[in-house]
């Protein structure tokens, strides 16, 4: 099955593209490949504060539910 992509324009600074610029060659891919690999990157660590944060809150309410390795695991 093929993955739909879609296409974005996108201003960079710069230093923003030199970087880019230079991991890209350092990878040997694409610049716009590497553009979207450290996009998605970005994305899950923004998901995973988010998730972090509500984690958090439900530890300070009580509303947290432990369970053990074994129970998480059957």
């Amino acid at each position: 099955m093929a993955t739909l992509k879609t296409r974005i324009n996108i201003s960079l600074s710069k230093e923003v593209d030199r970087a880019l610029a230079a991991l890209a060659k350092r990878d040997r891919i694409p610049r716009a490949t590497k553009a979207a690999y450290l996009l998605r990157t970005a994305l899950e660590l923004e998901e995973d504060a988010y998730l972090g944060a509500i984690a958090s809150e439900r530890e300070k309410t009580g509303r947290a539910l432990f369970l053990s390795h074994e129970e998480v695991w059957k």
